[in-house]
């Protein structure tokens, strides 16, 4: 297969082949973290682990930021690579916080206004990333409200910083081949 930034010139198999790669491996990343989130056993270990938690998903969430900002540098294609970075940083970020967020309530369930599960945890972070806000699950103490806190700046940060990062690194690789 010629390289794929002759996009234009590969033939239509070649073309449909990387359009479904790029559909199904961002696919797969988004299942095998979901899964993950909800088959791997954790329990708390108090409040302090809850946020050793959250603090080291969020240096995950860093660190698989700039190495998926490298590989877009590097990608015959790009913008397709910018999809698979997506795939992957936007799961660790949302399952990251539900996951602090479980561990939170399982350890002080007075945190939020009811007990989380891992799925209302889930649902909490998403309606939190989302601004939906629905108001049937808020948090309740200073601790929490904090932790929600940091995830609202961080919300910012990603849409603001990270999408800005990841589409300036696919005009810059596209330049560069030019």
């Amino acid at each position: 297969m010629r390289r794929a930034s002759d996009f234009r010139n590969l033939t239509r198999s070649e073309r449909r082949r990387l359009l479904l790669r790029a559909f199904v491996r961002p696919l797969g990343t988004v299942i095998l973290c979901v899964v993950l989130y909800f088959i791997l056993p954790w329990t708390s270990l108090g409040d302090v682990s809850a946020l050793l938690f959250l603090v080291g998903g969020l240096l995950v969430v860093g660190l698989a930021s700039v190495w998926q900002i490298r590989r877009i540098f590097r990608s015959d294609v790009p913008a397709l690579q910018a999809i698979e970075a997506l795939a992957l940083i936007l799961p660790l970020y949302l399952l990251g916080f539900a996951a602090g967020y479980c561990l939170m309530s399982e350890s002080d369930p007075g945190y939020f206004t009811e007990p989380l599960t891992r799925m209302g945890a889930l649902y909490f972070s998403l309606t939190v990333f989302s601004t939906v806000g629905f108001g049937d699950i808020a948090a309740t103490t200073d601790p929490s409200r904090a932790v929600v806190s940091v995830q609202i700046i961080g919300n910012l940060i990603l849409l603001g910083v990270g999408i800005r990062s990841i589409v300036a690194a696919v005009d810059w690789a596209r330049k560069r081949r030019t």
